[in-house]
């Protein structure tokens, strides 16, 4: 449902630079950096910054992971059941942000979204390289349903309408290891910080310039990396999702990773990708899900009346064309 275009941080060479700490490596099936200025009044280790971030990354991974058989949400997909299963605080906390966005947006966002997902072959089940059939596209799509999913806090557990249900996290659970990691460097004493985990970004304070973070927006091509959009990110959260990494062609047709849960097919229109930022990297990461579901038209509707601070890409037979809302505005930086 969510593919997390990579966002290129801006950076240029300066010798301001030079106190900045750069940390990075890999977890969850994708790659994590992070940039901090050091809080003079506070002792900081990398190493054991490191070790921090490798703990949560760990945990999220544990808990939320679609990929791992073992991982709580795989468990909970697994139990054919529909009584209460226990979960993890963390799990059930991802849960109700993603029912939110999901009564939100009255449905277009949903994480119960897997049996089509895996039906279409984007999940983690085995890649398709043909277009399901319309037989199979309907009998997994009535195992579709926000509404089917329950949430308790105490204890925490989840539990489902239907015992073939499937609940995938791919698109907002980095963005709530993202938030987690930042919580935990704020804890440590560091007020100026930049991560980043497979395109999901969360800047706080100053730049080791001194200035805003610089983010750019990758161009929303098949092939290569390039810039389509600077931008500044402050004090926020950011994703990007788009329809350029995860696709198939078949008979000279695309059909992308992204999927209308009213109907079970790929969605039809010519939205690239979409950018949001929000308070936490948690919502940017469901939002920039929700706005690439609904697609250029009616997405930048939502957006506006909703006031989101977003920026839409989609194709034209010329190229490209963009479209920042009234909040995104004021964060574009000029070519």
């Amino acid at each position: 449902m969510l593919a997390l275009a990579l966002l290129v941080l801006l950076t240029a060479c300066d010798s301001k630079e030079t106190t900045a700490v750069r940390l990075q490596g890999e977890s969850m099936g994708t790659t994590w950096h992070i940039t901090f200025m050091p809080n003079p009044q506070v002792t900081q280790d990398a190493n054991a910054l490191r070790a921090g971030v490798e703990a949560i990354l760990v945990r999220i991974d544990e808990q939320m992971s679609n990929w791992r058989k073992d991982s709580e949400i795989s468990r909970f997909n697994q139990a054919q059941v529909t009584e209460w299963f226990p979960v993890s605080a963390d799990l059930v906390k991802v849960v109700a942000a993603a029912q939110q966005v999901s009564q939100f947006s009255q449905g277009v966002y949903d994480i119960t979204v897997g049996p089509l997902v895996n039906v279409w072959g984007f999940g983690s089940t085995k890649k398709m390289v043909t277009k399901p059939s319309d037989a199979e596209i309907q009998a997994a799509l009535t195992k579709v349903g926000y509404q089917k999913l329950f949430i308790q806090e105490q204890p925490p557990a989840l539990r489902k309408a239907l015992p073939d249900m499937y609940v995938d996290l791919a698109s907002i659970a980095p963005g709530y290891a993202v938030d987690l990691m930042g919580q935990y460097f704020e804890r440590q004493g560091i007020k100026d910080y930049m991560i980043e985990l497979g395109g999901e970004v969360h800047t706080l304070g100053k730049s080791p310039r001194g200035d805003d973070w610089r983010i750019g927006i990758e161009k929303p091509v098949d092939l290569g990396n390039a810039v389509q959009q600077g931008m500044l990110l402050v004090n926020a959260g950011l994703s990007t999702s788009g329809d350029y990494r995860d696709f198939f062609i078949e008979n000279g047709k695309r059909y992308s990773h992204t999927i209308d849960t009213t109907t079970g097919y790929t969605a039809r229109h010519s939205l690239a990708s979409v950018s949001v930022v929000a308070d936490n990297t948690t919502l940017a990461d469901a939002y920039s899900t929700m706005l690439m579901a609904m697609g250029e038209v009616k997405g930048k509707t939502f957006a506006d009346q909703h006031q989101l601070k977003a920026f839409f890409i989609w194709r034209t037979d010329q190229g490209f064309e963009t479209y920042a809302t009234a909040g995104f505005q004021p964060l574009l930086l000029k070519p």
